[in-house]
């Protein structure tokens, strides 16, 4: 359970005006048209649709348009399961039982799928105070109506950008791993472990990205090459080179990277022969013109189960933390609810979303939220406290203060969760004040109520309920990454084509970062197996070694392709 670091502030997202500016817009245009048409009332049921337009921002706008599909029918599912529960139950109690159920599935889909921030949360959050709302069974469709409606405007708002920058997401994915890359070269050896993990991270998001984004015009195939391409020369970034060679390359990185940023012209590096057939052959593959000449790049790896195949086969891999998340998400969300009605809290859907917040990957994840949670929602009581006077001027001052929370929560909730959360609080509670009068000072009680139990429970859970599975994760992780390694040193020892050897590129790339991730889940347990430290240590150095090799090769290639070129010229 450390302190150091827990509220400490860091880098702004670089793109955290783009949710910004999508959710805040998605909601203050339902709830001005509510307001001139008097039904305020109506206001979180339409914002439950709306704040949809917070999820698939990294994604490119086709799969994005999907994404953000699934996600409203999610969102108008959740709330309709709550809204039938109101309507047929009358028991608090009971009441607390389903809405943690429901936030327990909510967190066990959206980490099986990935869906990215954020996450679980706004799904329990909508949700567990719809559990609580008086509804009668013949409401239930309009208000579910009303959040489809809301999510049509967030998926509209969310696609709109694709008509100014249609391949941004790819860009900026791109110029991220440039900029990572950047940061290895340049960085010291005591710190060259970190920044490797980070590069190695970033180059297969960037990957995964552009596996997403589908063949278009001419000009969109000639910028997915480019993007291609710089992310190869980004992976030469593993190999160790002079301090000269790599202050020069680093150079050249942060300024692919800034032209990236401002939708400035790709930048195009030399291509050898059988890079040019490749990606090619992956555009007639798409469009279904001939048989397959190059093999997809991302074919091999990633992995195209869909729908609720990919929930349980994800819950069953070695060492998954998913199902003990939800388990004790389901009950640790129930006792917290129950002592929350026990200490005189009527409505404790607010404990509900504590425990399903603070409740994370392991135990030490789960501490640094729970401190997070409970400074960030004490902090924004005090800010709600404060702007009681201007919220009593009328709903107009309290539509324009939710719209600045919105905003303030996506500008800082990158740089500490604590400090976006002390904007998400007060919006939290503006948004339960519209269409009803309830008295601030029984408001702000019950919230701290809430938040203590359930910050306390939740950690108590965490406690309880280990996942003993997660050093079995470790140990397969450390063997996918001797496997991919081998693979890879097998087919450049064969002298495999570049383009086959892009293949076993990305199966060393997510072998890392999955090591990574099943190496920090098995960390911040605190009643675990023995890691096999050296071994992940050895797995790692030797996985950046041949991912060096593999970049390497690439280079040469493209530099003697250059070279070639240019004496002909």
């Amino acid at each position: 359970m450390p302190w150091q670091g827990t509220v400490r502030l860091g880098a702004a997202s670089d793109t955290w005006h783009k949710p910004a500016v999508s959710a805040a817009l998605s909601l203050v245009v339902p709830q001005l048209v509510l307001l001139t048409v008097g039904r305020l009332d109506l206001v979180l049921y339409v914002s439950a649709g709306s704040m949809c337009a917070l999820y698939a921002h990294a994604q490119p706008y086709a799969a994005r348009a999907r994404t953000l599909a699934v996600v409203v029918l999610g969102m108008a599912s959740g709330l309709a399961v709550a809204l039938l529960s109101a309507s047929f139950l009358s028991s608090t109690a009971l009441l607390v039982v389903g809405a943690s159920a429901l936030a327990a599935v909510q967190k066990l889909v959206c980490d099986a799928v990935r869906i990215g921030p954020p996450g679980n949360l706004i799904f329990t959050f909508v949700s567990a105070s719809a559990f609580f709302l008086p509804q009668e069974l013949h409401q239930v469709p309009g208000h579910v109506g009303l959040t489809l409606l809301g999510g049509a405007l967030a998926w509209v708002i969310g696609m709109a950008p694709g008509l100014v920058r249609p391949r941004g997401p790819e860009r900026i994915a791109t110029a991220r791993a440039l900029e990572t890359a950047a940061r290895l070269r340049q960085a010291a050896p005591d710190a060259a472990p970190g920044a490797r993990r980070a590069a190695a991270a970033a180059i297969d998001s960037a990957w995964h990205t552009l596996s997403l984004a589908p063949d278009g015009s001419t000009s969109a195939v000639a910028d997915r090459l480019g993007l291609e391409h710089l992310l190869v020369r980004a992976e030469s970034a593993f190999t160790a080179e002079s301090p000269e060679a790599d202050a020069d390359e680093a150079t050249t990185y942060l300024a692919w990277a800034r032209r990236l940023r401002k939708n400035e012209p790709v930048p195009h590096t030399a291509l050898t022969p059988e890079q040019t057939g490749e990606l090619i052959g992956v555009k007639l593959e798409r469009e279904g013109r001939e048989e397959r000449t190059a093999a997809p790049r991302h074919a091999p790896t990633r992995q195209r189960t869909r729908g609720p195949a990919i929930v349980w086969r994800r819950v069953q891999e070695p060492g998954s933390p998913l199902l003990p998340i939800a388990v004790r998400i389901a009950l640790g969300s129930t006792v917290a609810g129950w002592l929350s009605m026990a200490l005189g809290v009527g409505h404790p859907y607010w404990a509900v979303v504590t425990v399903a917040s603070v409740i994370q990957a392991n135990a030490t994840l789960s501490w640094k939220r729970a401190v997070q949670r409970s400074l960030g929602n004490f902090v924004g009581l005090l800010v709600f406290a404060l702007l009681i006077p201007v919220i009593h001027t009328g709903p107009l001052a309290t539509i324009l203060l939710a719209f600045l929370c919105q905003m303030g929560a996506e500008a800082f909730i990158s740089r500490n969760y604590w400090l976006g959360n002390a904007f998400v609080t007060p919006m939290a509670l503006l948004l339960s004040l519209f269409g009803q009068e309830l008295p601030a000072g029984e408001l702000i009680g019950d919230r701290v109520i809430d938040t203590v139990v359930g910050a306390a429970v939740g950690l108590l859970c965490c406690m309880l309920i280990t996942n003993r599975r997660a050093a079995h994760r470790t140990r397969a992780a450390v063997g996918q990454v001797a496997d991919a390694r081998t693979a890879a040193l097998r087919a450049m020892a064969d002298g495999m084509d570049d383009c086959r050897l892009d293949g076993h590129r990305d199966h060393v790339l997510a072998a890392l970062v999955e090591l990574r991730e099943a190496v920090d889940t098995a960390s911040g347990e605190w009643w675990q197996r023995r890691l096999p430290e050296d071994s992940v240590a050895t797995a790692e150095r030797e996985g950046h070694q041949v991912l060096a090799a593999l970049g390497r090769r690439t280079a040469l290639a493209g530099r003697s392709t250059e070279s070639a070129t240019a004496a002909g010229e």
